[in-house]
């Protein structure tokens, strides 16, 4: 896929690892429609994305409500006249043992709303959004790509029983979008990342991060920008589809 002026529609676009996705479509000339829950974020983002060559516009929605998802698909087609590309990248966390034991008593379990509330964004969003954009792109007969963002926690993570979960089924539902979505020329493909630079990241103690970097064999954690450029390495790639790249610096050798 030629990125020139074609439209990418981002969740979770107007920070983090969606903005720097985002600004890498950017440079290529890409029109972004980035979707977050932040007024302000996404106007800042939105104005990088223009400083780096490209377009975008902000949308406002929670990508775990259906109302919410269909209205946003549907103002982006209506404001671009196309849809060419999906990045699932919303999430939240609300990390907790499963069981919490203390002196031979049980302190706390995660509780239903912890886990509901990891599912309903980061599992059922990505099926929602992945829904919509899939629908339009046929429509419109677009040859569009469809990105999830899993992460290696789907491999199972102490202490994240529902975003390790969320994350797993992100990466069993890209496989499967990939089998039923290559009919009509639409690829999905998914990256896990490992420990990434973001800003909630950089705000962590300094022994903490250090901790976390002598874990990885790079011994370094990763630069948002270096996922932006696995995210147009999968669009510019059309044989690339059904796959999970794991971004980790090794973490999982």
């Amino acid at each position: 896929m030629n990125l020139k002026d074609k439209v990418v529609a981002i969740t979770g676009g107007g920070q983090g690892l969606g903005r720097a996705m985002a600004l890498s479509l950017a440079a290529k000339g890409t029109k972004l429609a980035l979707i977050d829950l932040n007024q302000e974020k996404l106007d800042e983002a939105a104005q990088l994305c223009k400083d780096a060559g490209g377009d975008a516009r902000g949308y406002i929605g929670n990508v775990a409500k259906e109302d919410d998802v269909i209205r946003i698909f549907d103002q982006i087609v209506a404001d671009f006249g196309a849809l060419d590309g999906l990045i699932n990248n919303a999430g939240i966390l609300r990390d907790g043992f499963l069981i919490k034991m203390k002196d031979g008593e049980i302190q706390k379990k995660m509780t239903l709303a912890e886990w509901q509330a990891v599912i309903d964004v980061n599992l059922t969003g990505v099926f929602l959004c992945g829904r919509e954009a899939a629908e339009r792109m046929i429509k419109l007969g677009s040859k569009g790509v469809i990105i999830n963002i899993s992460s290696v926690s789907k491999a199972g993570n102490i202490g994240q029983t529902n975003y390790s979960a969320a994350k797993a089924g992100v990466a069993a539902m890209t496989v499967t979008w990939a089998k039923e979505l290559a009919r009509y020329g639409i690829r999905s493909a998914a990256i896990a990342p490992g420990f990434i630079a973001t800003e909630m990241v950089a705000s962590m103690k300094p022994e903490a991060l250090q901790k976390m970097a002598e874990g990885i064999p790079l011994h370094r954690m990763g630069e948002p920008a270096e996922i932006g450029q696995t995210v147009v390495y999968i669009f510019e790639n059309d044989y690339f589809t059904g796959r999970v790249i794991e971004m980790d610096g090794g973490i999982r050798i």
